[in-house]
């Protein structure tokens, strides 16, 4: 298999997380339910790659996301006892949700806001400042367990009803997460609008307000290309937590400008050429991907997988 020649670039991180969020943000947009047996290959395979974070479901109400309506019985058949050393954060949209992740003893939990007043009525039924109400009992008594808490914030770049959402605005929602206690904050481009300054304009004013990269998450959609560009912008300025999904797989059942996240495989092609360590085997990767685009019957819009295996197994 064709491997990238490696040529580092000074200043960036020796390492990087991804959190891939294929399992979760990728399978929640098809059109067809897809089996949980296939979801739980599809994680094992994963992990097998040497993902350390998958994220893995949501435990939202099965009317709102279909696709996500066997949450349990996914989480059920994790492979955590065989992978201790790997995360499986799910998603929680309130206390609700919460109960259901704690009896099934999940240690991290996700709660996702949006930067924009009119994103936060249709994705949570609710306003900005009413959906940090909900979520602040839902961190603090996550956080009193013992999980760790990740704050998703959509639509930091762009909104498709609002358009060009103000830095400042995107600041004050980062901060109200935070403020509620979750441990990192992962800045969405939900519609994939963002370009490598915008990026440096939103980390910085972050910065000015105390919240450092190590703080920090990006979560790159690829609608218009920029997705690597805005990732290696956004690790040029310190960031070493990188949300990506195999395959290119994604987008939002709420925003239908949204198409598919940053794929792994690219991600990984890049980080890999950098010498970037991500502790995840492209091959393996590329196969899982090429594997999961046979169970969908489409070819992976990945630009690695197609040019590697083919997109479809």
């Amino acid at each position: 298999m064709s491997l990238p020649s490696v040529h580092p670039e000074p200043g960036l991180p020796e390492r990087v997380t991804v959190c891939e969020v294929g399992p979760r943000d990728g399978l929640q947009n098809e059109a067809a339910v897809v089996p949980t047996d296939v979801k739980a290959e599809f994680v094992r395979r994963l992990v097998a790659a040497g993902s350390t974070v998958v994220e893995a479901t949501s435990f939202v109400r099965p009317e709102w996301v279909p696709q996500l309506a066997d949450a349990a019985e996914l989480v059920r058949a994790l492979p955590r006892a065989e992978h201790p050393e790997v995360r499986f954060p799910v998603l929680v949209p309130n206390e609700r949700g919460l109960d259901r992740a704690l009896a099934l003893d999940v240690r991290d939990v996700a709660v996702f806001a949006s930067a924009t007043e009119t994103f936060s009525q249709r994705n949570l039924g609710c306003g900005r400042a009413a959906a940090m109400e909900m979520f602040r009992p839902v961190v603090a008594r996550a956080r009193s367990a013992g999980l760790h808490v990740r704050g998703y914030l959509s639509m930091c770049f762009g909104d498709p009803w609002e358009g060009e959402v103000p830095v400042g605005q995107v600041v004050e929602s980062g901060l109200g997460l935070l403020d509620l206690g979750c441990d990192e904050l992962s800045l969405g481009d939900t519609i994939g609008v963002g370009t490598p300054g915008h990026v440096g304009a939103l980390v910085a004013a972050l910065d000015a307000a105390g919240v450092g990269p190590q703080r920090l998450a990006v979560h790159f959609h690829d609608t218009y290309g920029q997705a690597l560009s805005n990732t290696l912008a956004a690790m040029r300025l310190g960031i070493t937590s990188v949300d990506a999904s195999a395959g290119g797989l994604g987008g939002c059942p709420y925003a239908h400008s949204a198409t598919g996240n940053l794929a792994t495989e690219d991600l990984v092609w890049m980080l890999d050429g950098l010498g970037v360590d991500t502790g995840l085997d492209l091959g393996s990767l590329v196969a899982t991907s090429t594997w999961m685009a046979g169970r969908l019957g489409r070819p992976s819009p990945s630009a690695v997988v197609r040019a590697l295996g083919g997109g479809a197994g």
